[in-house]
């Protein structure tokens, strides 16, 4: 009886066991049949090559069309900027070459806004091109609205103008090359007591922790910030983060302005412009940078 009891229970654990598996098995072949089709909307590399190669024939025959007649660019203009967006949104690629090709776009299609945000974003991947800078302060002067740098940024851009008008590999590289020479005059100076070998020590030093602080303070903002650029042809900019608030100029803010996100509150941005003014603007008619 003791035997019958005991393979009883038994045969009760593996028949529960054996239906645990079952619904795990069932429930993970429900998960996959609703994934499934969201992984094959993904691109493949085959498909990202095909779009490429459409959106730049798109752009080229555009450009030709618009030296006859702007209004039969446009749509190809249009093409062209929606499978570069595919590209970026549906296969997962972001590089500078990309938001380049899609400020371009953008700039001859007169929507500078657009333009702007990805010469932006192209100079996160590419901060050295010469191209990219002259495009971006190009399409910098079409804009409506004229705002100043406050005088504090403008002193700051003149003291230290190693850390604003040089690159980050240009920066990284006089950072290496210093600090290698602070290494080896270290070393030396073990063995040679010199006079020039004590100053080439304290220079080489001085500049290594100059150009190390500026790659740090790089990459503090490069976290902290969230810049962005209002793309909508003009919105206005208010006290609050709602319609009912006052707006906060006389005048609205206008497609290409540019700010620093301070704070996102449901569907409005708070912002600080380059002068360090202060407002609210719908999230809609803005995009951040990163």
């Amino acid at each position: 009886m003791a035997d019958n009891g005991f393979k009883k229970q038994v045969t009760l654990f593996f028949k529960r066991r054996f239906i645990s598996v079952i619904l795990v098995s069932l429930i993970c072949l429900s998960l996959w049949a609703v994934t499934s089709p969201l992984l094959a909307d993904e691109l493949d590399s085959t498909a990202v090559s095909d779009l490429y190669k459409e959106a730049r024939d798109l752009f080229r025959q555009a450009d030709k069309a618009a030296s006859i007649s702007p209004d039969n660019a446009m749509p190809l203009y249009k093409k062209a900027a929606m499978r570069y967006e595919r590209i970026i949104k549906e296969g997962g690629i972001e590089n500078g070459k990309i938001y380049y090709n899609l400020g371009n776009i953008y700039f001859r299609m007169n929507d500078i806004g657009r333009a702007i945000l990805n010469y932006r974003k192209a100079q996160q991947y590419m901060p050295d091109d010469n191209n990219l800078k002259q495009n971006l302060a190009y399409a910098r002067e079409k804009r409506i609205d004229r705002i100043e740098e406050k005088q504090e940024t403008k002193v700051m851009k003149t003291l230290f103008f190693w850390h604003y008008d040089l690159s980050v590999k240009t920066r990284l590289f006089i950072f290496t090359l210093f600090f290698a020479i602070f290494f080896i005059s270290a070393c030396v100076r073990i063995f040679f007591k010199r006079p020039f070998l004590f100053w080439l020590l304290i220079s080489s030093a001085f500049v290594s922790i100059l150009f190390c602080g500026s790659l740090a303070a790089e990459e503090y903002f490069l976290k902290k910030q969230r810049p962005g650029v209002i793309l909508s042809t003009e919105t206005t900019a208010r006290k609050g983060n709602s319609e009912t608030y006052e707006p906060s100029f006389m005048e609205p803010l206008h497609a290409g302005t540019e700010f620093t996100l301070i704070e996102a509150r449901g569907e409005w941005f708070q912002i600080e412009l380059l002068d360090a003014r202060t407002c609210w603007v719908q999230a809609k008619d803005a995009e951040l940078i990163r």
